[in-house]
């Protein structure tokens, strides 16, 4: 059994569901994940690949892509160090679509989008590894259609720090207003092999995947 847990508007929601677990590496072809233009998972329409390079997406659905820091349109490398990392958190609540990495038809999720993802009565997943990249598949239950999540961690908000993969971060353009520094605050998505929560601990100048949807 997998624990999620969406610590959001002041209230813990959790939700056990049943996931077939794959902790050895495997092969797996996933035939929805290679369209262009995109999937409708729980009614909303997702790219099948991460944000890469500001206006991309990555070359296939199990890159990485590049990180982001919130309501900034810089990408930065999943791997490696970085110089000139501004660890300044943005004071404000939108995210604007002028710093929106997203290509062209697409912007940074809500939160309530990010949370359809993991909404045990439509959606079904499972923790897979492939070409070396650990992850979440996700699965429409109505359509069968699904998306894989790249857990590549994230950068530390300070300077910029690598942490090692095995969890995935995703932003979403939700400000939080879990804590009175709100303004530095926004809400993401981090899932591992047997966790999912909705957090809201990190600042705003942290490196994380963006996974966009449909305007």
């Amino acid at each position: 059994m997998i624990k999620v847990k969406f610590k959001y508007s002041g209230l813990l929601f959790t939700l056990g569901m049943a996931i077939a677990i794959f902790n050895s590496c495997r092969s797996t072809k996933i035939d929805s994940l290679y369209q262009d233009k995109g999937v409708v998972i729980n009614g909303v329409k997702w790219a099948t690949r991460n944000v890469d390079a500001p206006g991309t997406f990555a070359a296939n659905p199990y890159n990485a892509g590049m990180f982001y820091q919130w309501n900034r349109k810089k990408g930065w490398a999943t791997t490696g160090d970085v110089t000139d990392w501004d660890s300044n958190n943005f004071v404000g609540d939108t995210w604007e679509e002028a710093n929106d990495p997203s290509p062209a038809g697409w912007r940074v999720p809500t939160m309530s989008e990010l949370g359809k993802l993991f909404d045990e009565n439509k959606v079904n997943f499972e923790w897979i590894t492939v070409s070396g990249i650990s992850g979440m598949r996700i699965i429409d239950k109505a359509t069968s259609n699904s998306i894989f999540l790249p857990a590549v961690n994230h950068r530390g908000g300070n300077d910029g720090t690598l942490y090692d993969a095995g969890s995935g971060y995703y932003w979403s353009s939700t400000q939080s207003t879990q804590r009175e520094d709100e303004d530095y605050i926004a809400l993401f998505m981090y899932f591992g092999s047997d966790f999912a929560y909705v957090g809201y601990w990190y600042g705003k100048s942290s490196g994380f995947s963006v996974r966009s949807v449909a305007k």
